[in-house]
Order: C-alpha cells, then structure tokens, then sequence
C-alpha cells in the first residue's frame, strides 16, 4: 500500500467514523431517551397548566420573604446560571466566604427576626456546582415560621407540607434526604390560592 493509498483509507475511516458516532449515535440515543424518559430528556422541566416554571434539577433564584428559599447561587452574573455552573473554590478560611456567610445569616434573620435557630449551613453556602435545588429538611423546616406567618397560613399546614416533600435518599444509599425548593414553592402557592 503506497502512501496515498493509506492517506485516502484514513480520510475515509475519519468520515465514516465522524458520521457514525458525530451523528447517527447521538440521533438514536436522543430519539431512545426521548421514547423511555420524556421528562428527562426534555431537562425535568416543571410544568404547570402548559406554563413551564423550571427544572426540576437547576435552582431558582426566590427572594421573597413569603417563598422558601433555596441555597444561594455560586455563579454570576445571574444566579442558577447553567452554563456557568461552579462551585466559589473558597476555603472555610477565607476572609470572603466569611463576610458572605455572615451577610446570608443577617438576610435571614432580618427576613424572621423571632427566629432564634441556629441557621442551617445549607442556606448560608453554596453547593459544588452553585445550582442546586434542593435544601435539607432541616433547611425547609427551619423557614416554616416566616412563610407560614408571612401567608396566613396555619405553621402546621405548612410543616406537613414540607414532610410531604422530603425526597428520601436513592436507593437508600446515595446522598441525603432533601427537599426541592421549586416543587415546594409551587405546593405552597397552591395551598395558598385554596385558602
């Protein structure tokens, strides 16, 4: 085999390959997810009367004192931003990380200031990828009082409402249990409208 041979042989096998696995792969695995996961292929969108309010698996940034809220956002300009998804890669020393901690905490408690709890640390800090949305029970519980109070809803409706949503961990093995902050908001919202 001469060398323009084996150079032709190459430019085809770099093509064939190029469409195989470039195109035609990704077009069945894409079509296959779609046929046996729907909601997951399309992102776990969250819909509500044909509105689509959000992921099931990116944060939302809520500020309002009648909304749980979520953990706070690492990536900038715009928080639970995708495709600037990182973590702040500050270390529990750093004078930075401290003074927002210390900023988070007084949010908190100017937002429920009968609150005396001590503030769980996933609302203070933010997780690896800056886009999660889920918060621990104890985070959800620990704002049961504002949002209930801020409502008009009884404080009980709304406790049982979070342990409704407690998502266990997977298989029992992966992770803790967790609480998603937009599913909540959206039950809460509910609640609310039936009152």
């Amino acid at each position: 085999m001469n060398m323009l041979q084996f150079i032709r042989t190459l430019i085809s096998l770099l093509l064939l390959f190029s469409v195989l696995f470039g195109l035609v792969y990704p077009a069945v695995m894409t079509g296959f997810a779609r046929l046996t996961f729907p909601g997951k292929a399309r992102g776990s969108v969250i819909s509500v009367n044909v509105i689509e309010m959000g992921s099931a698996l990116i944060g939302q940034p809520f500020s309002r004192p009648e909304f749980f809220w979520g953990r706070p956002s690492a990536t900038t300009p715009q928080p639970y931003n995708a495709t600037a998804s990182a973590g702040s890669n500050l270390g529990p020393l750093n004078v930075s990380l401290n003074e927002r901690i210390i900023e988070r905490v007084a949010v908190l408690r100017e937002n429920d200031p009968g609150n005396s709890l001590p503030v769980p640390v996933d609302l203070v800090t933010a997780s690896g990828s800056g886009l999660d949305p889920h918060i621990s029970p104890a985070a959800a519980f620990y704002q049961v009082p504002r949002v209930a109070r801020l409502r008009g809803l009884p404080e009980d409706r709304v406790r049982r409402l979070v342990e409704e949503q407690i998502e266990n961990r997977p298989l029992d093995l992966f992770g803790e249990p967790r609480v998603n902050v937009l599913l909540l908001n959206l039950l809460l919202k509910r609640m609310a409208e039936k009152e």
